[in-house]
């Protein structure tokens, strides 16, 4: 494509264009009177700039507007089936599936379980984009990209995974591409606690801050650093893997069988914490946490003992207290663990309980593929256009 030079009608127009497609992203449908208001174009260009649109396929007419005397005004909005994706939480037993599209647009959330299923990268989300699209009605064609929520560490150059012990028949190596080149579509796999710090970020109590650490506690444990809205995965994507390290020797007075921060307080010591009878798993358990001020101390107590290490490499302004347990537990954990601090040695450090509901994983695997649809649609636009 031959370079166009900036300030030339031709470069304007694609300019102008794109300037009215974010607008439609951002409110919705639009009259072109609408749109020239938002714009600051008059009418005439704003009419222009949406027959360029929709002559791409970026736009269709959506209704009509009442114009007072005069005939109703056509509204326009961004086409939603022009590329969609499908946001996956893979879990140890199933996978939680939805259709994302341009719009932003709420969808049905799919489970499918993988209790019988033989399991490999491409037939789990073979699974989910069939099972999404079902759910939303939407055509599995328009589907382009996915984003995997996996719990292992993800190296994104090598297309490693590590610590995959809840994603039986996905080989170390290999796995996007496997699902790229069997399923012709673009695949995003990312580390599902860093995804559910993205959802924190962008809607939930990160917004603000400037150094977020995610402490993710459920089954296992994992930890999201956000410097500044940007997630540090690390050299190879394992930052963040904690549930494997030792404990310390304090440890030893609150859970003496424990080896590693899992078996500190991952889903076993917290379900038993909650009294949980032979069968039950910690989700069977979970509710009773928040009226449990005896096993909020002992959760609490634990905590601090994990995320001492943490705190002192990262010294983060926010930590927030997510996953199952850290969801239940609410602000009633948030406030004990803060009481347990060392004060002296983190005099800023806010402690908040995640506020991003049960789906935190394909939360922020959703704002990951809408950022990517837009783009790719914007990428529609341009000078020879």
């Amino acid at each position: 494509m031959s370079q166009v030079d900036p300030g030339t009608p031709t470069w304007l127009r694609a300019h102008n264009d794109r300037t009215a497609f974010r607008l439609l992203l951002e409110h919705g449908p639009l009259t072109r009177a609408q749109l020239g208001a938002l714009s600051g174009m008059s009418k005439p260009t704003a009419a222009q700039m949406l027959a360029r649109l929709e002559r791409i396929d970026l736009i269709h007419p959506v209704g009509e507007v009442s114009a007072g005397r005069g005939p109703n005004a056509v509204s326009y909005g961004v086409r939603p089936d022009r590329i969609t994706g499908v946001a996956v939480s893979m879990l140890a037993d199933g996978i939680h599936a939805v259709v994302v599209d341009a719009t932003d647009a709420e969808h049905p959330i799919a489970e499918i379980s993988l209790a019988t299923t033989e399991r490999t990268p491409d037939a789990d989300v073979r699974r989910a984009i069939d099972a999404a699209c079902a759910a939303a009605e939407v055509d599995p064609a328009t589907v382009s990209i996915v984003a995997v929520g996996v719990q292992a560490a993800v190296d994104v150059i090598g297309d490693t995974l590590s610590f995959t012990d809840t994603l039986p028949g996905w080989p170390a190596t290999g796995s996007r591409a496997r699902i790229e080149e069997r399923l012709g579509l673009t695949a995003v796999l990312e580390n599902d606690v860093n995804l559910a710090a993205m959802a924190e970020r962008a809607v939930g109590v990160s917004t603000e801050a400037d150094t977020a650490v995610l402490f993710w506690i459920g089954q296992g444990l994992g930890v999201a650093l956000d410097f500044g809205g940007v997630v540090h995965r690390g050299a190879s994507g394992g930052a963040g893997e904690i549930g494997y390290l030792e404990v310390p020797r304090s440890a030893s007075s609150i859970e003496p069988g424990a080896d590693d921060l899992t078996s500190l307080v991952g889903g076993r010591p917290v379900s038993r914490l909650l009294g949980a009878e032979a069968g039950e798993r910690l989700g069977d358990v979970l509710h009773r946490l928040p009226t449990d001020p005896e096993a909020l101390d002992a959760v609490a107590e634990r905590v601090v003992v994990a995320i001492a290490p943490l705190l002192a490499i990262v010294d983060p302004g926010l930590l927030v207290l997510g996953g199952p347990t850290g969801a239940a537990g609410g602000g009633g954990l948030a406030e004990r663990v803060t009481r347990r601090l060392d004060r002296e040695a983190h005099p800023h450090l806010s402690v908040q309980a995640s506020t991003t509901g049960d789906q935190p994983v394909l939360l922020g695997a959703r704002r990951l593929l809408v950022e990517r649809i837009r783009d790719l649609l914007e990428a529609d636009i341009t000078p020879a256009g």
